[in-house]
């Protein structure tokens, strides 16, 4: 799983013929040249070729797998989670999706310490929060670009300026 990244998730069949709906948070399986994504299939993680896909919004695309050509199979895959490969996603450090860094874990500046692991990204207000899971209870913590110090996709972690006080929150 530290080698993927959720980018997301599968709906409903669409139409007759294999096609099903796409939810995405990250639309990187366009702006690369990787022909498969990868999909949660009972609890195993498999990789699908994809024969093609077209976009219906900025957020959804209607999407056909190889060999998945009827309605039935397509179904097998509604609310399947959608990931693809870190390495393949070849993003320079500063051009990283919010999606890329969920799994990546928070270093405190300060101490040098791990302080936990980013489990997802709040964007939804103009204040971006890691939500940041520590020991047994998640911390938000502000995704500012004043308190970030370094990112580094090889160890996958984030090094930051924590506030003082704030994961006593």
């Amino acid at each position: 799983m530290k080698d993927v990244y959720r980018i997301g998730r599968i709906g409903k069949p669409h139409g007759v013929k294999g096609e099903m709906n796409f939810m995405f948070t990250d639309d990187v399986f366009d702006r690369t040249d990787s022909d498969y994504l990868i999909i949660e299939v009972e609890g195993l993680l498999v990789p699908f070729f994809i024969e093609e896909y077209r976009f219906r919004s900025d957020e959804t695309a209607l999407l056909k797998l190889c060999d998945i050509d009827t309605q039935e199979q397509a179904r097998q895959f509604t609310n399947c989670e959608v990931f693809f490969e870190r390495s393949k996603a070849d993003t320079p450090d500063d051009e990283l999706t919010w999606a890329q860094i969920v799994g990546f874990r928070i270093v405190d500046e300060n101490s040098g310490k791990i302080v936990g692991e980013i489990v997802a990204v709040d964007d939804s207000t103009e204040n971006t929060l890691f939500e940041v899971q520590i020991a047994q209870r998640q911390v938000l913590i502000p995704a500012s670009d004043s308190l970030i110090r370094n990112i580094d996709t090889q160890s996958q972690t984030i090094t930051m300026t924590i506030p003082d006080g704030l994961l006593a929150l």
